[in-house]
């Protein structure tokens, strides 16, 4: 890859290695100059600027991160689309990061070019939360490198996420003379908590004397996938009352101890195939302990033995991360999938089509608005409104079967802003942002909204994303939820649009190869041109 400084004139195709301000606006680093570009730097004096040009036999950023990410990524995980050379990997149900550290470990050795950071082996992680992220430090690297760590990565991805099974537990509680029944009862809902938590569930619970006996005798009649036993005094010998009831029972006794602290004092065994954990006396809190380790890997179907236990010493003391919350309430701890709802404006009367509602002309053998409905659906947003106006129920049927959410603009005749306020105010309150879709384009696929949203960083100056081809704005429009107040005070035939002006710092163009961004349907003739 070749980078240095250029004349304007010279820049044509190259790489802006630098944000450059304009008497327009702002060019952020990374767009590839176009002729209109060339001109606008011309007109503000600018007379050089610092580019990259890719050189034969380099990959581009995006396409290196996007090859990467297909072969790192294991199951149960849903993979951003690339932007500036970056891919995250995200996790597409509740469970348990599956990291193989050394296979990433080795491939971070490869080249500087590229990086990958993962969250820490069996981090439990909900929907919608960062696992992984591939950056691709230069604007491009050679082939051969990614060529290498394709051939790296031939086997299973070593990003994965191991799924919560639903997991029963039955839990057995011993006690002595003087044991306080509100300690017990406590300890009951501790650990129904800490069971949700990893999409378990807690049977019940069964209360016996501290001797071993009574223990064995409950051992062999409990019930649930594994057995939990909180003793009224804690194990301190493999032949102390917990350990013997379970051998006497008829299980076997696997380990006693481990190197978390607190957790210490933990015992695991098995009975009758089912893994049985003594519990240590700080089960009985919420906070994060050794118990919740074993657990949340339990919980998603991994093993758990001696070898596994004795394995977690090297960040296993948690004394002082005091009042650390259940994996359930992790949802803020790690990066999210940002939240971006879609709107497809559906409302208009298409005038210029002749008399006919053009949502509802047939091409490729669907209504056109049906073509923007299933590409909305299909991509990476995490709902889908249609916002329908002129001929509400033919509208609706056109799109029968898919799963939209809809809102009706009865006012649709005083302009595009009437329908787009009707869809604003039918939004979720948990979103980021919004993406606003023309009813009228059907050549808008998936991958390029997965791009938008790929690009939507509101931290980092990108609240407003707009796609282009060959230099010309097109739609749809993504939109950071704060700008929603101005979106809902526009008034007539103006979309959102009208606002790009007053936030000209804070949007970002996606560049795409795709025309579809360009093409609406308004009279017959636009159909042909769809191809």
């Amino acid at each position: 890859m070749w980078f240095g400084v250029v004349p304007v004139a010279d820049a044509l195709g190259a790489i802006l290695a630098h944000g450059v301000h304009h008497a327009g606006s702002r060019f952020a680093k990374g767009r590839v100059i176009s002729a209109s570009d060339m001109a606008q730097l011309r007109l503000s004096g600018i007379e050089t600027i610092t580019v990259a040009r890719l050189e034969e036999g380099d990959v581009g950023e995006d396409a290196a991160a996007s090859r990467l990410a297909t072969r790192l990524a294991g199951a149960n995980l849903m993979v951003s689309a690339a932007h500036t050379g970056r891919v995250n990997l995200f996790a597409a149900r509740d469970g348990i990061a599956v990291i193989d550290a050394a296979t990433i470990n080795a491939l971070n050795r490869v080249d500087e070019a590229v990086t990958i950071a993962t969250v820490p082996p069996y981090t439990p992680v909900l929907k919608g939360q960062m696992l992984a992220t591939i950056k691709i430090i230069p604007f491009g690297v050679p082939e051969s490198i990614i060529s290498n760590l394709e051939w790296m990565l031939a086997g299973n991805g070593p990003v994965s996420l191991a799924p919560w099974a639903g997991l029963s537990a039955g839990l057995i509680q011993t006690v002595l003379p003087g044991t306080k029944p509100s300690v017990l009862d406590k300890s009951v809902a501790v650990t129904a908590a800490r069971m949700a938590g990893i999409g378990g569930t807690l049977l019940g619970d069964v209360r016996v004397a501290h001797a071993v006996e009574p223990l064995a005798g409950a051992l062999r009649t409990a019930e649930g996938a594994i057995l939990l036993i909180i003793g009224a005094s804690a194990i301190t010998d493999r032949r102390d009352v917990i350990p013997a009831a379970i051998e006497a029972a008829g299980g076997t006794v696997l380990h006693v101890g481990m190197p978390v602290d607190p957790g210490n004092l933990l015992l695991l065994g098995t009975l009758d195939g089912r893994p049985v954990l003594g519990l240590p006396g700080c089960a009985r809190s919420p906070k994060l302990n050794g118990v919740d380790w074993v657990l949340q890997r339990l919980g998603a179907g991994l093993p758990v033995d001696a070898a596994a236990i004795m394995g977690m010493g090297v960040g296993g003391l948690l004394a002082e991360i005091a009042g650390r919350p259940l994996p359930r309430a992790l949802a803020t701890a790690l990066p999210q999938a940002p939240r971006i709802h879609g709107i497809v404006l559906a409302g208009g009367f298409g005038r210029r089509m002749g008399g006919a509602n053009k949502l509802l002309r047939e091409w490729r053998g669907e209504p056109l608005v049906r073509h923007v409905a299933k590409s909305a659906l299909s991509a990476q947003l995490a709902g889908v409104t249609l916002v329908t106006g002129h001929q509400d129920g033919e509208v609706r049927r056109a799109l029968d079967g898919l799963a939209l959410d809809y809102a009706h603009a009865s006012d649709h005749a005083d302009g595009m802003a009437a329908t787009l306020k009707a869809g604003l105010a039918a939004l979720p309150d948990d979103i980021d942002g919004v993406l606003i879709l023309l009813g009228d384009m059907p050549l808008v696929t998936p991958a390029i909204i997965n791009r938008m949203v790929a690009a939507y960083s509101p931290d980092q100056g990108r609240a407003i994303i707009i796609p282009t081809c060959q230099g010309q704005r097109g739609n749809p429009v993504l939109w950071d939820v704060s700008y929603i107040p101005e979106m809902r005070s526009l008034t007539g035939d103006r979309g959102a649009r009208a606002l790009l002006t007053t936030h000209a710092d804070r949007v970002c163009e996606v560049a795409v190869e795709d025309a579809g961004v360009l093409l609406d349907v308004d009279v017959a003739e636009d159909l042909s041109r769809l191809g």
